[in-house]
C-alpha cells in the first residue's frame, strides 16, 4: 500500500521528471491526505486511508516557510528549476490559494527569479473565478485530464463529487485561452477487483485528442506510472505506447512529452 505522505507546507527538493529540480509547496495537512479525487493510482493512497487530523497551513505559514526555505538554498548555492504546488491532495481548494500564489511569486522573484512556479492541478475547481485568475499568473498551469470518458474516471479517478462532469472540465480548460499544460496519466492493467483500466487503445486516445483539439494547450504531458500504486495490478504503459501516442499529439500542432 502506497503511503507516501508529503510534508506541509514545504516540501523537498524533488528530482521531477517532467519539471526538473522542485521545491514543493503543499498546502493539505502534513499528517494524512485530503483530495477531491480519489486515483487508483495515487502515490500518496487512498483518501480513507490517511485522514488527516490538523488544519491546513494558513498563507502566512506558507509564506513563511517558502522564504526560510528559499533562503537556506541561497545560502547553500543551490538552484532550482521550480517552485510546484503539489502535495497531499488538490491544491487550489485551499481558501487563500489565490493570495498564496501571490506570495510565492514575489518570494520566487526575490530570492530565485529564473524558478518557474507550477502548479499540479485535477482542475475540480477551475470554475472557480479566484482560482482561474491565480492559475493564470503561474507560469506552469499544469491540469489533469486522464479521459473523456466518465466511466473510466469513476473507476479510476474517482472524483469526491458527483458533480464532476468532465465536458464542463474541457469547455473551462479551454477558457485558459492556451495558457494551460494537459497532463495525462496513461497505464494498463487492472484494479483489484478486476475492471480493466488500459487507456492506451484508440477508443481512449481519439476522443481525448478531440478534447485537446478545443482546448489547445501549450503542451501536453503524458505519463506512466513510477511509484507504489493502492490499487495493486495496475501496470506501466509501455514506451512503444507512450511515444505513439506522443506523436499523435505532436502531429495536432501541440508540443508533446513522454515520461516513462
Amino acid at each position: 500500500m502506497s503511503t507516501i505522505i508529503y510534508p506541509s507546507p514545504i516540501s523537498g527538493l524533488i528530482h521531477s521528471r517532467r519539471l526538473g529540480l522542485s521545491l514543493g509547496i503543499n498546502l493539505q495537512p502534513g499528517d494524512g491526505k485530503t483530495c477531491t479525487f480519489d486515483c487508483i493510482y495515487c502515490e500518496c493512497g487512498y483518501n480513507a486511508d490517511h485522514p488527516t487530523r490538523s488544519p491546513r497551513p494558513s498563507r502566512q505559514t506558507v509564506a513563511e516557510g517558502l522564504e526560510r526555505a528559499l533562503k537556506r538554498l541561497c545560502s547553500e548555492g543551490k538552484t532550482i528549476d521550480v517552485i510546484t504546488f503539489s502535495g497531499n491532495g488538490e491544491p487550489t481548494g485551499h481558501p487563500h490559494f489565490r493570495e498564496i500564489v501571490d506570495d510565492t511569486i514575489r518570494l520566487r522573484d526575490h530570492y530565485c527569479p529564473k524558478a518557474k512556479v507550477s502548479v499540479l492541478s485535477n482542475a475540480t475547481f477551475i470554475d472557480r473565478p479566484e482560482v482561474h485568475e491565480a492559475l493564470m499568473r503561474v507560469d506552469n498551469n499544469i491540469l489533469k485530464l486522464d479521459t473523456v470518458n466518465p466511466d473510466y474516471i469513476r473507476i479510476v479517478d474517482r472524483p469526491v463529487s458527483c458533480r464532476y462532469d468532465v465536458n464542463k472540465i474541457i469547455e473551462h480548460l479551454a477558457s485558459f485561452n492556451g495558457h494551460v499544460i494537459i497532463q495525462t496519466m496513461f497505464m494498463k492493467g487492472r484494479t483489484d477487483d478486476g475492471r480493466d483500466v488500459d487507456n492506451t487503445s484508440d477508443s481512449f486516445v481519439t476522443p481525448w485528442l478531440k478534447a485537446l483539439r478545443r482546448i489547445r494547450p501549450q503542451e501536453v504531458m503524458i505519463y506512466t506510472i513510477d511509484r507504489e500504486t493502492p490499487d495493486r495490478f495496475l501496470m506501466k504503459a509501455t514506451h512503444d505506447e507512450l511515444d505513439s501516442i506522443r506523436d499523435r499529439v505532436a502531429a495536432e500542432g501541440i508540443p508533446c512529452t513522454a515520461s516513462y
